[in-house]
């Protein structure tokens, strides 16, 4: 890892809000998955959540503009799994909806520790979500049209929770913790040996304080060795992070001349 590109890295770091996601409820389309996590990205979101009953599983590499590899996604097996989730820990859980209580998304306090539900695109959010959300919100629209894109509606918002905790200092101290940062701080500066550590069950291994792996010689020919003894099929092309349900591409010949 150049001393760039460690440097880029932690300042990403320093700025990711760990107490504030969002859950995308059935939010199927690919432009609208992508969206959602790159205005998470640009916003200092750290970790998303998606529901599906479907096996439309999504974000085909650089769909995200490679954003999908700073954001992780957390699958949850259902709405009120993930919202119980939630409010377990200390979160507000507000909910995108035109009802009688819905109130401006303005009006809420964004520097509480903060889950914001998304619903799918044509359905909107589940009856289960919206009885279970602290706060039913809506964008106020003087026009025509009756609703926005869910990834339009999600950036407003998300942007608000920005604007609010930028003034309240939320983005001046470091709030991640130092297990993310590792981990975050390996994938993306070593993002190779990322991939041999997965697909053999390794530990990531200790960095130093410039980001460089800081194990010895030995370290790197034990893990080679441990890919070389790997059946085929633990070879294919896909990895699945198991730390964060989600999956990342890779090229075969940058991990064929890794390994050589």
């Amino acid at each position: 890892m150049t001393p760039e590109r460690f440097q880029r890295i932690t300042a990403l770091l320093d700025k990711r809000q760990p107490d504030l996601t969002v859950c995308m409820e059935q939010v199927h389309k690919t432009h609208n998955l992508s969206a959602i996590i790159r205005t998470a990205d640009a916003i200092g979101i750290h970790n998303i959540h998606a529901i599906y009953t479907t096996e439309s599983r999504w974000l085909s590499g650089g769909r995200a503009s490679g954003s999908q590899k700073w954001v992780k996604v957390t699958e949850q097996p259902d709405t009120k799994t993930a919202i119980e989730r939630f409010q377990r820990q200390g979160m507000q859980v507000l909910a995108t909806n035109l009802s009688d209580r819905a109130i401006d998304f303005r009006e809420i306090d964004y520097t509480k520790p903060t889950a914001l539900v998304l619903g799918q695109e044509r359905d909107g959010i589940s009856e289960q979500a919206l009885e279970m959300a602290d706060h039913h919100i809506v964008v106020p629209m003087y026009g025509m049209v009756e609703s926005l894109n869910v990834s339009v509606a999600g950036a407003l918002i998300m942007y608000e929770a920005q604007r609010q905790r930028l003034e309240a200092g939320l983005y001046d101290t470091p709030r991640i913790s130092d297990n993310i940062r590792h981990q975050m701080l390996f994938e993306g500066g070593h993002p190779i040996y990322a991939e041999l550590c997965a697909r053999t069950n390794t530990p990531y291994p200790p960095l130093d304080e410039s980001g460089q792996i800081a194990v010895p010689n030995d370290w790197y020919q034990t893990l080679k060795q441990r890919y070389a003894e790997l059946p085929a099929d633990a070879k294919s092309r896909r990895v699945d992070f198991t730390h964060t349900d989600h999956v990342f591409e890779l090229d075969p010949a940058s991990m064929t001349d890794t390994c050589n």
